[in-house]
């Protein structure tokens, strides 16, 4: 490895990669030198493993560089990674957002350990980050923490309780970004429907969205990462009805489609809400697709249970799922109620997925023949407003906006000339 430039791995969701440029940026200001960085994930034990595995891997590629270790993981389990032998420095998930802890590292004056409580965490800083993402689709973090405490869920033990960065320093980072021709900005948060309850006058994500529509005229796209359903305003409605330049594409953290199981996970809506709101959303956009977050096999399903969740993606007609196989997390609720057996959660989530790729295959052959507006994110290879991938057999301008009518379909993409 090159001893002035660190190598850093990310494992987990958008906000950690957001956090990891963040990061990359603080490193190179502080002139770290020989070191890796592993931001991991906290959200399953085997994303814990794969941390743990990855930190092994990395050692042995580069046996002479600081390894620092930080991410969900590392906060709520500091002590584990901290008795690794290939660990070096166990970092938090809020000292590692802030500059000072990278000059400690630079400099050799940082402690093996340094993790906070991070539930005495009240603000979030805001990392303006010119250019994280490809070079046409920029990720903004307007949100962290979460206040919910879901039975199966370690998060808001690694991220505290929700914090919102505030609407005028959200619209300038936006505005940057748009002057830098970026064509497409995603808001990302580990909450994000809860964005604004800890802001004076507790304003809603739609009005954030809209007054970043309002304020930032030249912006073509704007999509939100996962939203809570059950959490979404009157004004985001209005936005999804109105707004053209709010993408037609939403990911709903359902987790479930049994209502028993839903209150035995301590969420927060039912499954005739999660139709309801699929229902309505569709209403006012005649276009929009929906992704998900589903969980299989979570304790105590019963084959009847399961069936209530395979079925929910039909009802509420799902486009792009994301199915994890339950996996306990010590220390959480969940994780102390009667497990399922490992092979019917394997079963399950394969059935899961099955129906989500054919719910993808079915999406995209309604494309064919239709004309869509592509953003570009390389010469071949672009995304229509709902998300669908397209490749194209001639070069496209990166970073644009171009128009194509899908001729092909092949079950996981489009393709166009």
């Amino acid at each position: 490895m090159d001893r002035n430039t660190p190598i850093f791995s990310n494992h987990g969701c958008r906000l950690n990669a957001y956090e990891t440029e963040a990061m990359r940026d603080l490193a190179q200001r502080a002139g770290l030198g020989e070191a890796v960085i592993v931001n991991t994930c906290a959200v399953t034990a085997e994303a814990v493993r794969k941390g743990r595995q990855d930190i092994r891997k990395l050692r042995r590629q580069n046996p002479n560089a600081r390894i620092i270790v930080t991410g969900c993981a590392a906060q709520t389990d500091a002590e584990g990674f901290a008795a690794m032998d290939e660990v070096d420095h166990v970092i938090g998930n809020t000292e590692k957002m802030d500059a000072a802890t990278w000059v400690g590292l630079a400099t050799g004056d940082t402690e093996t350990v340094l993790v906070d409580d991070i539930m005495s965490v009240t603000q979030t800083a805001s990392h303006l980050i010119d250019g994280f993402g490809t070079r046409s689709r920029a990720y903004v973090q307007v949100q962290n923490g979460c206040d919910h405490r879901c039975t199966f869920c370690i998060i808001p033990y690694g991220r505290g309780n929700s914090r919102s960065v505030p609407a005028g320093v959200v619209v300038d980072q936006i505005r940057r970004l748009t002057a830098r021709g970026y064509n497409e900005v995603v808001l990302t948060g580990v909450d994000l429907t809860s964005w604004g309850a800890d802001l004076p006058g507790q304003p809603r994500l739609g009005n954030l969205i809209m007054r970043i529509l309002k304020l930032v005229p030249d912006l073509p796209r704007l999509r939100i990462s996962s939203i809570d359903s059950i959490e979404v305003d009157q004004a985001l409605m209005d936005a999804i009805a109105n707004e053209e330049r709010l993408m037609p594409h939403l990911h709903l953290s359902l987790q479930a489609g049994d209502d028993l199981i839903l209150k035995r996970m301590k969420r927060r809506h039912l499954r005739d809400d999660a139709i309801t709101f699929c229902g309505e959303a569709r209403r006012l956009r005649p276009d929009m697709t929906f992704g998900a977050d589903i969980i299989a096999g979570f304790p105590t399903e019963t084959e009847s249970m399961f069936e209530n969740s395979l079925r929910l993606v039909e009802e509420c007609d799902l486009t792009w799922l994301h199915v994890f196989p339950y996996s306990a997390r010590e220390g959480t609720p969940a994780a102390r109620m009667p497990a399922v057996d490992g092979g019917a959660i394997r079963d399950r989530a394969a059935r899961l997925r099955a129906a989500g790729a054919d719910q993808v295959s079915r999406h995209l052959a309604a494309q064919i023949g239709r004309a869509h507006r592509v953003l570009t994110e390389s010469p071949r290879m672009g995304r229509t407003a709902q998300f669908a991938e397209v490749h194209f057999t001639t070069d496209q301008p990166v970073g644009q906006i171009v128009d194509a009518v899908p001729i092909s379909q092949d079950g996981s993409r489009l393709h166009a000339n």
